[in-house]
């Protein structure tokens, strides 16, 4: 039976997110804490945009409030299926809610499939575990943990970074950070006592000769000792390096910390900058020891995170602002990025004819040679493979273990 109201008395109409008439704002909080677990970038910001979102378009059109909701919380184009997929069981599509019951009944003859989702909303999906507690753990019977199977690494280091799931991607993050990329080193100017040194150490030689009465004994020698090139590190944080752009900045960070030379620790000199729209310089995050703290840091550093890709101005930038980092014709450069670049080509072509000149070689790590048969015909890619003295494949923890030695021979040439 309908309940009439007086047209002098007000109608209440509940407030969106009141406590009292809902919990719409805990669902929305929820919802994009699921996102975040399905690898979609959300931070709080983007929920608090999401509840002022839903409060100006209203709850009465499902597909208006969805159409919000993915305004703000989704940047990439390749999380919106995670998205739809996400929002209908989180705000019950009643088609959809039938489908999940009927997994959850007796399995019938002619009974429909249910929906495949992809394994990132699976896993979103799935409640957190809860941790057990001391007591848990001293009744626990141990187990074979086939968690890391050799069948699972091998599948991981062949698996691309850009088709993998949310818990493959964490996990692969921290596998990275164990590869070392042992550089090429040179023999620098100054000098070192040595066996085979072409120059005679001779404050050394007439000292030995003291202890053996005036005889020449030894000759003791001096020899160029052996350091590593100084490197630079341009490293693309476009919307299509998105998911490469944090796997290699970890890799870099955590590879390049210390080198071995002469069986020596050696901290390298190492500049790093990432690049979209504007130039970021990144050195000062990788000063810090931890990897995890360099990734925060460098987050707060760029502004222009999955935007477009100006080369061009990044490396004009590099040239006015920065050229001393460049140590000479030394250094050796590495441009990670997938040369997908929308500024002028001849800007691009003048800034690394520069760059080129100033580096003792010019390597370009491209995550887009996964693809069989690439070639670089888009323009920005078709001019840096032009100046580049080489192209090398950085998609997969395989071709990241192989790295240093393609670095080596290239440098050889």
């Amino acid at each position: 039976m309908a309940t009439l109201t007086s047209p002098d008395q007000p109608t209440q109409v509940p407030q969106l997110g009141d406590a009292r008439s809902g919990k719409l704002a805990a669902n929305l909080a929820a919802f994009g804490r699921a996102l975040r677990r399905a690898g979609v970038p959300v931070d709080a910001a983007r929920i608090a945009l999401a509840q002022q979102a839903v409060t100006l378009v209203g709850v009465a059109s499902r597909a208006d409030m969805a159409a919000a909701l993915q305004a703000v919380l989704v940047s990439r184009a390749q999380d919106r299926e995670v998205f739809d997929e996400l929002f209908d069981v989180f705000f019950r599509d009643p088609q959809l809610a039938n489908k999940l019951l009927a997994q959850m009944l007796p399995r019938a003859e002619g009974q429909a499939e249910p929906p495949r989702q992809r394994p990132r909303v699976r896993e979103a999906l799935q409640p957190p575990k809860a941790q057990p507690t001391p007591d848990d753990k001293a009744e626990q019977p141990v187990d074979l943990d086939a968690a890391m199977t050799a069948s699972r690494v091998q599948r991981l280091k062949a698996a691309d970074f850009n088709q993998l799931s949310a818990s493959e991607y964490r996990l692969v993050e921290r596998l990275v950070q164990d590869i070392a990329l042992a550089l090429p080193s040179v023999a620098g100017r100054r000098l070192r006592v040595g066996s085979r040194g072409a120059r005679i150490h001779w404050a050394r030689t007439l000292r030995q000769s003291a202890r053996t009465g005036g005889d020449l004994a030894q000759l003791a020698r001096l020899q160029r000792r052996r350091q590593v090139l100084p490197l630079l590190v341009l490293v693309d944080v476009s919307g299509s390096m998105e998911r490469y752009a944090r796997l290699l900045l970890a890799f870099l960070h955590a590879a390049t910390a210390r080198v071995r030379v002469d069986g020596q620790q050696l901290r390298l000199r190492r500049d790093v900058f990432a690049f979209g729209t504007r130039l970021t310089d990144l050195t000062p995050a990788f000063a810090l020891a931890d990897t995890d703290a360099m990734l925060v840091q460098a987050g707060r550093s760029i502004t222009d995170f999955a935007g477009g890709t100006q080369l061009g101005e990044s490396l004009a930038t590099l040239r006015q602002r920065h050229a001393r980092r460049l140590v000479g014709r030394r250094t050796l450069v590495l441009i990670v990025s997938d040369g997908l670049d929308t500024g002028e080509p001849a800007q691009l072509a003048q800034e690394l004819a520069w760059l080129k000149h100033h580096t003792r070689r010019l390597l370009w790590l491209n995550p887009l040679l996964r693809f069989g048969g690439y070639q670089p015909t888009a323009r920005g890619a078709a001019v840096l493979h032009q100046a580049c003295d080489g192209m090398l494949a950085v998609h997969n923890i395989t071709q990241l273990q192989q790295l240093a030695g393609a670095i080596a021979r290239l440098l050889k040439q």
